[in-house]
C-alpha cells in the first residue's frame, strides 16, 4: 500500500498581514511566525486568512478565505473585468500606494540583490495617465467565450465568438472586453465592431483547443497623432474569405484605420513578430512623435508602450546623460533607435546597436525622416559587436546609454563596459532586479550618483529604473 504525502503546507494559515505588493499581481505577507507569504487579491494594509496552493522554496502562495481588515488605501476599481482579466492587477489599491510600492521594489533590488550604494535616490515619476496610456494591445479571438462565476446560469451563450483577452495562466479561455480601459482613440469601437462584423459575414473564428477555424488574432496600434494600424492574423491563407472581411471592414470602419495588415498565423503559439506582414490597405506605417522627433511604426515595431510618459523617461535618461554637444554617445539596445534620435540633437555623434535587424531598418529610416546625420546603427548581438576594434572604428564614447531587455546585459558587455572605462553611463531598466545584478558586476569601477524609478504602466506591477553611473577616480583615469 503506498504511502500518503503529507501537506507540505497548512491548510489554512489565519491573520495574515499584507505588507506590500509583489510581482505579477501578488501581495507580501507574513505570518506570525515569520514565513513569507504571497497573496492574490488584496491590497497593502489586509489581514486576512488565506488558503495555501503552492510551496516554492521557502515561501508559500495562497489565496484569502476571510478579510479581518481591508487596506484603508482600498479604492473601487474602474473596470468592468477587474479580477478576471489578466492585466490591470492593482486597480483596487490606489495610484499613489502604487508609486510608494514600485519605488520600495526598487530600492529592495538594489539593497538585497546588488548591495549597491546609490548616491541620490530621485523620487518615482508617476503616469500622468492611468487610463488609456497604451498605445499597442494584442487581442485573440476565439469561437466561444470564458464565462465568468456570474455569468454561469445566466442566459449568456459560452458558444458565441470572442474578441478579448485570456484569463490568467488559461490558454485557452478567452473573456469577452466590453470595454478595456488601457488604450485611447477607436480600439475599443474596433474591437467590438470587428467582431460583429465577423460574425455577421459567419467569419469562423478559432477554436483554441481543435485548432480549425480563420480569425485568430487583432492588434491595434494607436498614436497620439490619431492615427491607427490594424493586424488580423488568421490560422490560414482564405483568400477568398480574407479579402472579404477586410474589404467589409474597410467600408464599415475605414475612416479609423490608417493602416491595415494581415498575416496568417498557423503556430501552435501567438507569437506575430516571426510572421510575414501582408499591407492590406492605407499606409504602410503610422506616425508618432516623442517630443521633437518623429517614428515611422510599423506593424513589427518595438515601441515604448506608454508613448506619454516615454517622453518623460528619455528626457530623465538626456539629463542624466548630461550632453554639451561634444559628445560621443553609444546607444546600446537601441531598438528603432528612440533614445539614439532623441538625444541625437545633444551630443556629437550617437551610436545605436541592437540584434534585430529590422529595428535597425527602422532606426535608419527614422533617422532620414527626422534629418539627422549625426546617428548611425548597427544590427546584431550587442556582445559581438561591441569590441575593441569596435571603440577604436568609432571612437571611445564619452557617454553609453544602455536600455536592456528584461534580462539585463549580457556578461560579455558588461566586461566589455569595465575595460572601455566609459567616463558616465545611463543604464535604463525595465527589470531593476537584473539591473541591480548588472550594477553590481560595474560596481568595482563605477560609483551610481543617480537613480530614478518611472511608472510606465499603472496599476501593473512593472517599473522602469534610470541610473547614471561615473567612473570611480576619473580624474585618475583622465590623468
Amino acid at each position: 500500500m503506498a504511502r500518503r504525502r503529507k501537506n507540505r503546507f497548512p491548510a489554512r494559515i489565519d491573520q495574515v498581514t499584507i505588507t506590500g505588493l509583489a510581482d505579477k499581481g501578488f501581495c507580501v505577507g507574513k505570518t506570525e511566525e515569520g514565513l513569507t507569504v504571497f497573496v492574490e487579491d488584496v491590497a497593502p494594509g489586509d489581514v486576512v486568512d488565506v488558503r495555501p496552493f503552492r510551496k516554492k522554496k521557502k515561501v508559500l502562495f495562497a489565496a484569502p478565505l476571510h478579510f479581518h481588515q481591508r487596506s484603508s488605501e482600498r479604492v473601487e476599481p474602474f473596470c468592468q473585468h477587474f479580477g478576471v482579466c489578466g492585466g490591470c492587477k492593482w486597480q483596487h489599491f490606489a495610484y499613489a500606494g502604487q508609486l510608494r510600492e514600485k519605488e520600495r521594489m526598487v530600492h529592495d533590488a538594489f539593497r538585497r540583490l546588488g548591495k549597491v550604494e546609490v548616491k541620490e535616490w530621485e523620487p518615482i515619476l508617476g503616469s500622468e495617465d492611468i487610463r488609456f496610456y497604451r498605445n499597442k494591445l494584442e487581442f485573440g479571438c476565439a469561437n466561444r467565450r470564458w464565462l465568468t462565476t456570474e455569468e454561469i446560469g445566466t442566459d449568456i451563450d459560452n458558444e458565441e465568438p470572442v474578441i478579448g483577452f485570456h484569463k490568467a495562466g488559461a490558454y485557452d479561455k478567452l473573456i469577452q472586453i466590453e470595454e478595456c480601459h488601457l488604450q485611447h482613440g477607436p480600439s475599443n469601437e474596433l474591437r467590438n465592431g470587428l467582431r460583429a462584423l465577423a460574425t455577421e459575414l459567419a467569419v469562423p473564428f478559432f477554436d483554441m483547443r481543435e485548432r480549425h477555424g480563420l480569425l485568430r488574432q487583432m492588434m491595434v496600434r494607436t498614436t497620439t497623432t490619431d492615427e491607427c494600424m490594424v493586424v488580423i492574423a488568421f490560422f490560414s491563407d482564405d483568400q477568398p474569405t480574407i479579402r472579404r472581411f477586410l474589404d467589409a471592414a474597410l467600408e464599415r470602419f475605414g475612416s479609423e484605420i490608417t493602416s491595415l495588415f494581415y498575416c496568417i498565423n498557423p503556430k501552435v503559439n501567438e507569437y506575430l513578430m516571426d510572421l510575414e506582414m501582408v499591407h492590406y490597405a492605407g499606409q504602410e506605417y503610422i506616425t508618432e512623435r516623442l517630443d521633437h522627433v518623429a517614428f515611422r511604426i510599423g506593424p513589427k515595431s518595438f515601441f515604448q508602450t506608454n508613448t506619454r510618459q516615454a517622453e518623460r523617461l528619455y528626457a530623465i535618461a538626456r539629463d542624466f546623460a548630461g550632453l554639451t554637444g561634444e559628445e560621443n554617445v553609444y546607444d546600446l539596445y537601441t531598438g528603432l533607435g528612440s533614445i539614439a534620435l532623441y538625444v541625437a540633437d545633444r551630443c556629437r555623434k550617437v551610436v545605436g546597436i541592437e540584434e534585430i535587424a529590422a529595428a535597425i531598418d527602422d532606426a535608419r529610416e527614422n533617422a532620414r525622416l527626422n534629418n539627422v546625420g549625426n546617428a548611425t546603427f548597427y544590427a546584431g548581438q550587442v556582445q559581438d559587436i561591441l569590441t575593441d576594434a569596435f571603440a577604436a572604428d568609432h571612437g571611445k564614447p564619452d557617454v553609453l546609454i544602455t536600455d536592456p531587455p528584461r534580462a539585463g546585459m549580457h556578461p560579455k558587455v558588461v566586461n566589455m563596459l569595465l575595460e572601455m572605462e566609459v567616463p558616465r553611463i545611463v543604464y535604463v531598466s525595465c527589470n531593476p532586479a537584473t539591473q541591480a545584478r548588472d550594477l553590481a558586476l560595474l560596481d568595482e569601477r563605477y560609483e551610481i550618483l543617480r537613480a530614478r524609478p518611472v511608472d510606465m504602466f499603472p496599476h501593473t506591477s512593472h517599473v522602469e529604473n534610470v541610473v547614471l553611473l561615473s567612473l570611480r577616480n576619473l580624474d585618475a583615469v583622465k590623468g
